[in-house]
Parts: C-alpha cells; sequence; structure tokens
C-alpha cells in the first residue's frame, strides 16, 4: 500500500475513498487493518467521491476507523459529489475553483498537523 508507505515515512497520509453504501468496501477496511500500527500517531486526510453524498458518508465512517488507530484525521475534505457531472468529455473540472480551494484548505491541515505529530513524537511520553 502506497499510502502506508508514505504515512511511515511522512507522518501523514491522504485517503481517496468513493461511497459504497454509505459506507466504504470492506478491502479497504482489511487493508486498513492489516496494516493497523502504521497510523499510530499519524494525520489523515481524505478525499471523497460518490453519487450524491461526494463519499461524505464512507469519509465520517473512516473518521471513527482512524480514531480508533490512534490516528488524527482533519477536519477539511475534498469531495466530489456527482463526479461524473463534473468533468467535460476530456476527463478535466468543468469548475475547479471549488475543489482547488477545499484541497489547499486539506492540504494545509495536513502539513501543519504531520509537523506537530512528527514532533510530537519525537517526545518521550510521561508513564
Amino acid at each position: 500500500m502506497v499510502q502506508c508507505a508514505r504515512a511511515g515515512l511522512v507522518g501523514g497520509a491522504r485517503w481517496s475513498r468513493t461511497g459504497y453504501n454509505r459506507s466504504y468496501p470492506a478491502a479497504l477496511k482489511a487493508a486498513i487493518e492489516r496494516h493497523f500500527t502504521q497510523w499510530d500517531a499519524k494525520v489523515i486526510g481524505f478525499v471523497g467521491y460518490s453519487g450524491g453524498s461526494g463519499g461524505l458518508l464512507a469519509i465520517e465512517h473512516l473518521r471513527q476507523v482512524f480514531n480508533e488507530l490512534n490516528a488524527h484525521t482533519v477536519r477539511n475534505y475534498v469531495s466530489f459529489p456527482r463526479y461524473y457531472m463534473l468533468v467535460d468529455e476530456n476527463g478535466q473540472l468543468r469548475d475547479p475553483q471549488e475543489p482547488e480551494a477545499a484541497a489547499v484548505a486539506l492540504l494545509d491541515q495536513l502539513h501543519w498537523w504531520t509537523s506537530a505529530l512528527v514532533a510530537a513524537r519525537s517526545a518521550r511520553v510521561a508513564a
């Protein structure tokens, strides 16, 4: 898993996830749990896409999963509701300003929290 390797190296990860029956697929849950030690004290950001909700229901469910793995999920996210209507015949976003602004906010939070958690992981934990 590329995201797992990146999480171990840089202290943060970004997940892109579509909604699947108002949640996320079992294969993703299995992958997350298989690599559960990779998520400890890491920061997670989400990009979601689906028909109506833009993957928000899956994102909210994944927040609970990652919280139990001692990972911090950032508040901001990028969402693409009705993604099939957002792109033109060349696969380009018709109106990229809103997703770009959301991506900047998400990446700013990821960077800040990653820096904070890298510093925090180097500190000794009080017994």
